[in-house]
């Protein structure tokens, strides 16, 4: 039987060599594992990030914003044999959470502060710090060098307003009040609405009266 004549190349310009159909199929195979391993991986991207957009959807939006409510009054107990000052612990209503709450102790600056850090009613921040035989220089840290502004008297105390919300600058301290009192210096502070740290203050101010 005469062999089929092998056809001629155009690129070549003459028939292929065995060697060279051997490595042109070579070539073929390998695109062709090329493209499916490219297609595979495509396709796991794919499923994988269907997996993080469903992950995402069931995870309710609310519950990773802050964390879980804590007992700030059984902190404030525990911690309250370690200072020789009462330790503010405001009565506030069920529509303020707690997501912090400590005793800091071994600043660097030597001042030991009692801190909360709330959920306001309205879903934004506010925090208190009592800092305990604190001076101006601990207060300016704390509250990232504000401006005082004004002065106002809530619940017999007269606190130090310091309005920072038109100002262009980072951090959480939007607005706060702060005053001296014979249990240190008293701060409440964040990204509240005025109304819901006045709150707060008021709050603050009536615990310690009371525990005088």
């Amino acid at each position: 039987m005469t062999a089929k004549p092998r056809p001629i190349v155009a690129e070549l310009g003459r028939p292929e060599t065995p060697e060279e159909t051997a490595a042109r199929q070579a070539q073929a195979r390998a695109t062709r594992r090329s493209r499916q391993t490219t297609t595979n991986l495509v396709l796991s991207l794919g499923a994988s990030l269907a997996v993080l957009a469903a992950l995402i959807l069931l995870v309710p939006r609310g519950e990773q914003e802050f964390a879980p409510d804590i007992d700030y009054a059984a902190t404030a107990q525990e911690a309250q044999g370690a200072v020789d000052v009462p330790l503010a612990v405001p009565d506030l209503s069920d529509a303020w959470t707690a997501n912090a709450a400590e005793l800091r102790t071994g600043a660097a600056d030597g001042v030991d502060s009692w801190y909360i850090g709330f959920v306001t009613p309205g879903r934004q921040y506010a925090g208190f710090s009592q800092g305990i035989d604190a001076n101006e220089s601990w207060l300016a840290d704390l509250l990232d060098s504000s401006r005082a502004d004004t002065t106002t008297r809530i619940d017999g105390l007269q606190w130090t307003v310091y309005d920072n919300r038109d100002a262009d600058r980072d951090g959480n301290v939007d607005y706060a009040l702060a005053t001296e009192a014979d249990e240190g210096v008293l701060a409440v502070y964040g990204t509240a609405d005025p109304a819901e740290l006045e709150e707060l203050a008021a709050a603050i101010a009536a615990d310690l009266g009371a525990s005088r």
